[in-house]
């Protein structure tokens, strides 16, 4: 598998979830908890349009894998829960701002495993820009907020 994952600075906190055998994960794929186990941000159910599944995913995103598995496999995998960590992700083309919220980008009814769009309101986001960029970019720095971490600023954090 190509390592993707796109980790540029800060602290990272890796957990192990356990991934659906049924589903290929690389490293840097957004993924969510489908009740016990992890699929990446392409599996997620496509509910009416962008800005609903947006909002469904953050409800159960997880982070940043950093380990990869392949169909078949179900081997647990580690995840970047934390929201101080910064990665470089691509991007819808655009200009950005510090805070601009994002969310997983979609095409064809499905959700990218590796692409953020802008996300209003930003109950819809999983992302925030982490740098100003004033001219047209397609790569952007982000920090990642975790469902699971409350820590995060995930409005939909809580434990358990």
């Amino acid at each position: 598998m190509p390592n993707n994952l796109g980790f540029r600075s800060g602290h990272v906190v890796l957990q192990k979830f356990r991934i659906e055998s049924t589903s290929v994960v690389e490293p840097g794929d957004m993924v969510y908890l489908d009740e016990t186990h992890i699929r990446p941000a392409s599996e997620m159910f496509w509910n009416t349009d962008l800005a609903t599944t947006q909002q469904n995913f953050a409800d159960v995103f997880v982070g940043i894998a950093h380990e990869g598995s392949d169909d078949g496999e179900d081997a647990p995998v580690s995840i970047d829960v934390s929201s101080a960590s910064v990665y470089e992700f691509t991007v819808e083309n655009g200009t950005y701002d510090n805070g601009n919220p994002l969310g997983p980008d979609g095409a064809s009814s499905k959700l990218l495993n590796q692409q953020l769009a802008y996300a209003d309101p930003a109950t819809q986001a999983i992302a925030r820009a982490a740098e100003f960029v004033d001219q047209m970019t397609t790569r952007l720095r982000v920090t990642f907020a975790s469902a699971y971490s409350t820590g995060s600023a995930n409005s939909n954090a809580a434990i358990g």
